[in-house]
């Protein structure tokens, strides 16, 4: 079981206005400044996905990163991650994080939401239609937003976006 004084357990993702999260096994847009956030946020930390998410990178594990991925899959297929088999699992090679990053997708977004108790997200200013996967409701009485940061769109980001940061209420 995961020790809760121990390790803090942070969801990062974005999301579009309907909390869309991906289409098609990818993202659903392409946001530098999400990206650049992303890679500040969870550099030097372990980072822990789902298949799908490793197959969704495009050049595969995450440098400078703890990658751990969860699935019932064969580990030789994850080159540079650990391989477990459930979140809780996960938690045993970081023992000593002060923080550990919940990555994607969906699937383990939704398993693990319970379990977390910080979420960074990059709300994007937008719907996209197409979406298939989806991040779960955010209850404002679960929830307690400490940091927003807006951002318009401008030539390399085509939609404005917040970066946000929820800690979970006690």
């Amino acid at each position: 079981m995961i020790s809760r004084e121990t390790i803090h357990i942070a969801i990062i993702v974005a999301l579009d206005e309907q909390n869309a999260i991906g289409r098609n096994g990818g993202l659903l847009c392409h946001l530098p400044a999400d990206l650049k956030h992303f890679k500040e946020i969870t550099t030097g930390h372990c980072i822990v996905m789902g298949r799908k998410t490793y197959e969704s990178l495009p050049k595969g594990a995450l440098p400078n990163r703890t990658n751990i991925v969860v699935t019932s899959h064969s580990a030789e297929n994850y080159p540079g991650c650990i391989v477990v088999r459930s979140i809780d699992e996960a938690m045993t090679y970081c023992k000593e994080e002060e923080t550990v990053f919940i990555i994607g997708g969906g699937q383990l977004y939704r398993s693990s939401l319970h379990l977390a108790d910080q979420l960074y997200l990059t709300r994007i200013h937008h719907t996209f239609g197409d979406a298939d996967t989806f991040f779960p409701e955010i209850s404002p009485r679960q929830w307690k937003l400490i940091y927003s940061e807006m951002h318009k769109s401008d030539e390399k980001n085509l939609y404005d976006y917040s970066f946000l940061h929820y800690i979970k209420r006690k």
